[in-house]
């Protein structure tokens, strides 16, 4: 069984339509394609949903596109129904049976009466139960109270899903009962409809254009965010959890043997079905598309300003969108722009304590008012009108009560009985603030795209956010290959050498505020690689690898990128780093970085940290540079970029002693960069030099 190119996920519904507007407990469907899903669809009533799917699978097939389309229902009865209403253990021919008896209409249908008529053949008593008619049904208890069973109260399938409701019941919460007489029509209809070119699985091999499969939602599918419709939520999760499955995984999950009571897809295998960035289905960003990383016709060596042009308009953010509360919000990537709920200040209000009245009853000099009883405090206002000519207790941040526009500091007053004296004039709003001076209600206050900051936090909260609508975190999966590498702190043979890459990019994603997805070192071993690298596309939105990045016979890292057709292999015209493996691995984007530690980290600053911030949802940062005096010399030939490990030292710029791209002892003496640009210069002592401090790369 080979990929399927498309994923469709329908919830469906034993009721009635459900009208216009979308609603829970209604049908539901989504579509996803190699991990990402279109918005959820909602489907009125059955013959609504049963025209979308019809007319949607003609399309997939028409374009070439195999389909897997999961129901959550039943799709059989546990063992020995069919016999008993077909004579014949035959699932599908029990599909058939309920297409032949069920009449169904936008707002009525026959489901309780034929679940009537069938129990009748049994008794009287059972399997089914749960009328939900106002009126009886001959032979439907309303309830198990009065109930038997002549098969089993469940299928095997729901003996190992816990929380799973019975298909026997017809009626309130979890009638499974409905979907599955509901549902078995449509079924039997789009297998006839598309006969020789659909399966229905597990009764079928599943290796036609289309298969019909049996699903549970709720299998592994999180809890929704605030305000999102659940069965939408998890049409939508779970189409895109199962179409980013690799095909043998998929495949595995397809080898079931239930031949008559049906299965559903993924159970036991559940941890493989968890949505590590599940959020608002509508939210979630387009794929990259196969050129992002190709470079113009005849281009050989890349400058490195072009590279930087190319892979900022080629990008855009992979990751999803979250809401968190605002305490648990710091460093993450604001997703809209936020505006202000409240204004700042929210009401008038005094900035010091001491009396406010009203600046036009005083004039200059002297100044004795009466003092009203009662005072304004922080959180607890005056409840009443200053009149014109008198004084109140006011204290910081109090609301100003109406009457009062001015105020004058406990310092400059003498208070006696009833009365204060102070000298005047005071000009009106004397310390005080006006509403929403700071920042007025409806005004943008942080920009999307922006790294939160703690100052950002008091700013949202003081508006009026109690949650911040974020891009998850960009999570970046680091491999390092090479036969020659030994674990950090193991013994190393002769011609082994330690894995520096991996904890220093490692320790980069983190201080970027990615997640980072260890995915160990590698042998030069393709096979090997080629599974890493799935496994890295299941965990991570972007993967950076070391070594293999030239065209040598064990650079298996651009091999398998040139056998998946995904390679961009950039010669870029910089130094240290001239090769740059630029590609998707199943939609996910990967950089491959040269395997020398100084080149990897060149190349990691200058071209993936401002990629991957488009990709997170931060935005494109050029790093922020400083023309300071040289305390070096340096001649360079005209070609291509360099970049010098330096520091500054008594107001001027010195470089590490050597050059060599081996020497990570220069990483480490190092402070940031100094980049001299791509024609010829000489460098003497004194001379302007662009240093670009490693915190600007955001390190």
């Amino acid at each position: 069984m080979s990929r399927f190119d498309t994923i469709v996920v329908v919830d469906w519904s034993g009721g009635n339509d459900r009208g216009l507007t979308p609603k829970p407990d209604a049908i539901w469907g989504c579509v996803a394609r190699s991990g990402v899903s279109k918005e959820p669809v909602y489907l009125r009533n059955r013959q609504v949903a049963e025209m979308w799917l019809h007319d949607l699978i003609e399309a997939e097939l028409a374009a070439g596109r195999r389909v897997l389309a999961g129901f959550d229902f039943p799709f059989g009865y546990p063992a020995g129904m069919a016999e008993a209403l077909t004579g014949a253990s035959d699932p599908l021919a029990l599909w058939d049976w309920f297409e032949a008896r069920i009449e169904d209409a936008p707002k009525a249908n026959n489901r309780f009466d034929l679940a009537g008529r069938i129990n009748q053949n049994f008794g009287g008593q059972g399997p089914f139960w749960g009328n939900g008619l106002r009126r009886d049904v001959d032979g439907l208890p309303r309830n198990k109270a009065r109930y038997s069973n002549p098969f089993a109260d469940r299928r095997q399938a729901e003996l190992q899903a816990p929380g799973a409701f019975t298909c026997w019941q017809m009626a309130g919460a979890g009638s499974v009962g409905s979907q599955v007489f509901m549902g078995l029509p449509v079924l039997a209809r789009l297998r006839r409809a598309f006969a020789g070119r659909a399966s229905a699985w597990p009764f079928e091999t599943p290796d036609r254009e289309i298969a019909l499969v049996e699903v549970w939602p709720s299998l592994s599918v999180s809890k929704p965010p605030e305000g999102v419709i659940k069965d939408a939520y998890q049409v939508a999760t779970l189409a895109r959890v199962l179409s980013a499955l690799p095909a043998r995984e998929l495949d595995e999950m397809l080898l079931v043997s239930a031949p008559e009571e049906g299965w559903i897809l993924g159970l036991g295998y559940e941890h493989r079905l968890v949505d590590s960035a599940a959020t608002r289905p509508e939210l979630q960003p387009p794929p990259l598309r196969n050129d992002c990383f190709a470079l113009p016709a005849g281009i050989d060596w890349t400058p490195v300003d072009q590279a930087l042009g190319l892979l900022r308009t080629g990008l855009h953010p992979v990751v999803l969108q979250e809401d968190v509360p605002v305490m648990q919000a710091v460093g993450r990537v604001l997703a809209h722009d936020l505006m202000a709920r409240r204004s700042n200040p929210p009401h008038r209000n005094t900035a010091v304590d001491g009396y406010g009245f009203a600046a036009g009853s005083v004039g200059e000099g002297p100044q004795v008012l009466p003092l009203m009883a009662g005072r304004s405090a922080a959180g607890k206002p005056f409840d009443g009108v200053v009149p014109e000519g008198r004084a109140l207790r006011v204290l910081t941040g109090a609301d100003l009560p109406a009457g009062v526009d001015t105020v004058v500091l406990d310092e400059d007053v003498t208070r006696g009985t009833g009365e204060i004296a102070f000298r005047g004039a005071l000009r009106r709003g004397a310390n005080t603030r006006e509403a929403g001076e700071d920042v007025a209600r409806g005004a943008l206050v942080l920009s999307a795209g922006r790294i939160l900051t703690p100052a950002d936090l008091a700013l949202a909260a003081a508006v009026g956010h109690g949650s911040l609508r974020v891009f998850a975190r960009l999570r970046v999966a680091v491999i390092s290959t090479g036969d020659e590498l030994v674990e950090a702190g193991a013994a190393a043979e002769q011609g082994q050498i330690y894995d520096a890459n991996r904890p220093m990019l490692l320790a980069m994603a983190a201080r970027w505020g990615f997640t980072s997805v260890d995915l160990g070192r590698l042998p030069d071993n393709r096979a090997v690689l080629r599974d890493t690298l799935d496994q890295a596309a299941q965990q991570a939105d972007v993967i950076l690898t070391s070594g293999g990045a030239s065209a040598g016979d064990e650079d298996h890292v651009s091999a398998l990128m040139r056998e998946s057709g995904a390679l961009q292999e950039w010669r870029i015209a910089l130094k240290p780093g001239r090769p740059l493996v630029l590609g998707l691995w199943q939609g996910v984007p990967v950089f491959g970085l040269p395997g020398n530690p100084v080149a990897a980290l060149v190349c990691a600053l200058v071209f993936a940290r401002p990629a991957m911030g488009i990709l997170s949802g931060e935005g494109w940062h050029d790093p922020v540079g400083y023309d300071l005096p040289a305390n070096f010399e340096k001649r360079k030939k005209p070609g291509r970029r360099e970049y010098l490990r330096a520091r500054v030292r008594n107001g001027k710029v010195e470089v590490f002693r050597s050059e060599g791209s081996g020497r990570i002892s220069g990483l480490s003496w190092a402070e940031g960069l100094v980049e001299l640009e791509d024609g010829a210069c000489h460098v003497q002592p004194g001379d302007p030099v662009r240093y670009i401090p490693f915190g600007s790369f955001g390190l």
